[in-house]
C-alpha cells in the first residue's frame, strides 16, 4: 500500500477540492493525470455507507458531527438514513467553509496564489535533481513539458495527481458529501455556516514545510500505480464506517511521518473549532446543529469528538447499523455508545 501522508491528509480534510476543482482542472492541462489505470466501472452500492456520525450533547441541545469524505461516486448515494435524520433535526448546517465561499468567483484565482512561490523560486529549484527526473519523464508520457509546472509548489503538483488518478477511477469532488449536504441545506432553505474561511483553508494547504512536501511527491513519483489502491482502500474504510482502519490509513501516518503538517492540518484547526461547537451547545437553549468537516477531524485522541468528550459532553455514536450489528465500531474511547438513530436524532 502506498506509504504517502502528504497526499493523504490532502484527500480526507481539503475541502476545497470540490470549489477549486475546476481551476485544478485547467492547471492540469500542465500536469499529468492519472498514471496508472483503475476500473471506471462501479459496483452498485448494496447499502448506503456506514455513516461516522456522533451526536454531541449537554442539558438542552446537540450538535451533530458527521466525517465527509470529500471525493465521492454516485453509487455512494444515498446516505445512511441517520444522516438524514440527524440533517432534519438540525436548525442549522455547518461546515468547514461557509458555501458562500465555495461559490466565490475569486476563490480559484486565490487558490492559484497560493499555490504559487511568494519568493520566486521555481519547482525545478526546490525538487531534489533525482526527483526532478522523475516527473520529467512522467510528464513526457503525457506529452506536456515539465517546464509547465514550474510555477507551482510539490503540493500543488501532488493534489493535481491525485485529482487525476480519483477522476479515472470515478471519484468527483462535486460528489463529495459536503458539497451533497451544501446543496440539501439549499434546497431545504436551512441556515449554513462555516468553522474557517477560504482564506484559512488555503493557508493549511500551503502550511505544510517544504521538506515534506517533497517528500509526500517523492512517495507518489516513487510509486504511482499503487495510488489507486490507496485511494480504494481509504474509500472502502471510510464507507464501511471503520473508524480504526481510516485511522490507520490517514491520521496514525501522518502523524509519525510528518508531525509538521499534521499539527497545522489536524491539531491546530480542531483545537479552533472546539471552542465554536460548544458555543452551539452552552449558548443555545433549543437549537440543534449538524457540522459537518473531513472525516481526519473526528479520529484519535487528537479529534474533536474526543476533545469534546474530555470537556464532560454527552458522546454517542449515531450508527444503527452498528448497533444492528453489521459494521465495526472502533474502541469505545475513541465513539462512545453507539445510538439507535431515532433515540440519538430527535430533539429533546
Amino acid at each position: 500500500m502506498l506509504r504517502n501522508p502528504h497526499l493523504k491528509r490532502l484527500l480526507p480534510c481539503a475541502l476545497i477540492l470540490a470549489a477549486l476543482s475546476s481551476a485544478i482542472a485547467s492547471a492540469q492541462d500542465a500536469a499529468p493525470a492519472a498514471t496508472a489505470k483503475a476500473p471506471v466501472a462501479a459496483v452498485p452500492a448494496k447499502a448506503p455507507p456506514v455513516p461516522l456520525l456522533w451526536k454531541v450533547s449537554d442539558a438542552d441541545n446537540a450538535v451533530y458531527l458527521l466525517g465527509s469524505f470529500h471525493l465521492l461516486k454516485s453509487d455512494d448515494y444515498p446516505l445512511s438514513p441517520d444522516v438524514d435524520a440527524a440533517f432534519a433535526a438540525a436548525d442549522k448546517v455547518l461546515f468547514e467553509i461557509p458555501p458562500e465561499q465555495m461559490t466565490d468567483p475569486g476563490a480559484a484565482a486565490k487558490f492559484m496564489v497560493a499555490a504559487g512561490y511568494p519568493d520566486g523560486r521555481t519547482l525545478s529549484q526546490v525538487l531534489p535533481a533525482d526527483l526532478h527526473e522523475k516527473l520529467t519523464r512522467l510528464m513526457g508520457k503525457q506529452g506536456v513539458p515539465v517546464a509547465a509546472l514550474d510555477g507551482y509548489e510539490p503540493w500543488f503538483v501532488n493534489l493535481s495527481l491525485l485529482l487525476g488518478v480519483s477522476q479515472a477511477m470515478g471519484f468527483s469532488p462535486q460528489l463529495g458529501l459536503d458539497m451533497h449536504l451544501m446543496k440539501q441545506a439549499s434546497t431545504a432553505k436551512k441556515p449554513t455556516g462555516g468553522l474557517e474561511s477560504m482564506e484559512d483553508q488555503l493557508k493549511v494547504m500551503d502550511s505544510s514545510p517544504m521538506p515534506e512536501q517533497i517528500e509526500g511527491l517523492r512517495d507518489f513519483l516513487d510509486r504511482p500505480t499503487e495510488m489507486p489502491g490507496m485511494l480504494a482502500d481509504m474509500h472502502d474504510a471510510w464507507r464501511a464506517g471503520d473508524l480504526a482502519k481510516l485511522d490507520e490509513l490517514t491520521r496514525t501516518e501522518m502523524k509519525e511521518k510528518t508531525p509538521q503538517t499534521y499539527r497545522v492540518v489536524n491539531i491546530e484547526r480542531n483545537d479552533a473549532w472546539v471552542p465554536q461547537i460548544q458555543k452551539m451547545l452552552d449558548e443555545s437553549k433549543k437549537d440543534d446543529a449538524l457540522v459537518v468537516v473531513g472525516a481526519l477531524h473526528l479520529l484519535g485522541e487528537d479529534g474533536v469528538v474526543e476533545k469534546l468528550r474530555a470537556k464532560g459532553y454527552k458522546i454517542e455514536r449515531v450508527c444503527s447499523a452498528c448497533a444492528a450489528g453489521t459494521a465495526d465500531l472502533a474502541p469505545p474511547s475513541a465513539t462512545g455508545a453507539a445510538a439507535p438513530v431515532k433515540e440519538a436524532a430527535g430533539k429533546r
